[in-house]
């Protein structure tokens, strides 16, 4: 059988590991006073029983691997819950932020999205039926744009519809704006703002005001702190995910926190 490509860089990290599993003592780094504590034959020994021990039980390398991914899903996960914890109150109160839903709901769901995101404009129905189905739940939408500058300029039109729409009106011109075929950027946004009725000489000063700068900075800041580098990224309880989530696991983690207050109960 023939076994995946595994990165270089992982390869290596595994070697300590492998070298552990085969029973052979593989020292770490050591200062530079105390490097030559083995002898070149020594070393070449060493070398040798680890080589011919993964080639005789490749499965070793996969699973260190495995071990190491968990390992470090672990620390991420770890991190992003601190990161949540440190910024609870910008994550889910800001003033610059568009909340939908029920604003005094029990349980709030956070989005960060960008326009022009397939998985966001997948993850839509999702929201929508989350929030249609459930009277208590309360929805951050904070605009992250990363995927170029169309998406900067239709973060900047979405920001000011926000401060000037009501919050039926504004989720209303997310959701047309957010299901706009094709490539989305300013035309598309002051187009679907207008569709809703926003004023459209407030929505142009709004949109290159220092206070939008602002906002769409904040969540550039809160995403960074998160370790989020994609779009959709979710914060659920204490939980910060990055990437698409199934309507049924965002209903699951949303039903668990109001049971147990976490979202895995």
């Amino acid at each position: 059988m023939r076994l995946p490509l595994i990165p270089v860089a992982a390869a290596r990290r595994a070697l300590a590991l492998a070298g552990v599993a085969a029973g052979v003592a593989v020292a770490a780094p050591l200062p530079a006073p105390a490097a030559d504590v083995f002898t070149a034959p020594q070393k070449a020994g060493v070398e040798k029983i680890v080589h011919d021990y993964l080639v005789a039980n490749p499965e070793v390398i996969r699973e260190a691997i495995d071990e190491l991914k968990k390992r470090e899903d672990a620390a991420e996960l770890a991190m992003r819950e601190k990161a949540v914890n440190e910024n609870g109150s910008a994550i889910t109160n800001s003033a610059n932020q568009a909340v939908v839903g029920n604003p005094e709901g029990d349980v709030t769901l956070v989005e960060f999205f960008d326009y022009n995101c397939g998985y966001c404009k997948q993850s839509l129905a999702s929201v929508a039926k989350l929030i249609e189905g459930d009277p208590k739940l309360r929805v951050v939408l904070k605009d992250f744009p990363i995927l170029g500058p169309d998406s900067v300029e239709a973060a900047h039109v979405a920001t000011a519809a926000r401060m000037q729409l009501s919050r039926d009106k504004f989720w209303e011109f997310h959701k047309k704006l957010l299901s706009t075929r094709g490539h989305i950027g300013k035309a598309q946004a002051v187009a679907a703002a207008k569709e809703v009725g926003a004023d459209m000489d407030r929505l142009e000063k709004d949109a290159n005001s220092a206070e939008t700068q602002a906002a769409l900075k904040e969540v550039a800041t809160l995403a960074e702190q998160l370790k989020f580098d994609g779009t959709p990224s979710w914060v659920i309880g204490r939980e910060a995910i990055v990437g698409g989530v199934p309507y049924t696991q965002l209903k699951t983690k949303i039903d668990n926190v109001r049971k147990c207050g976490k979202t895995a109960c």
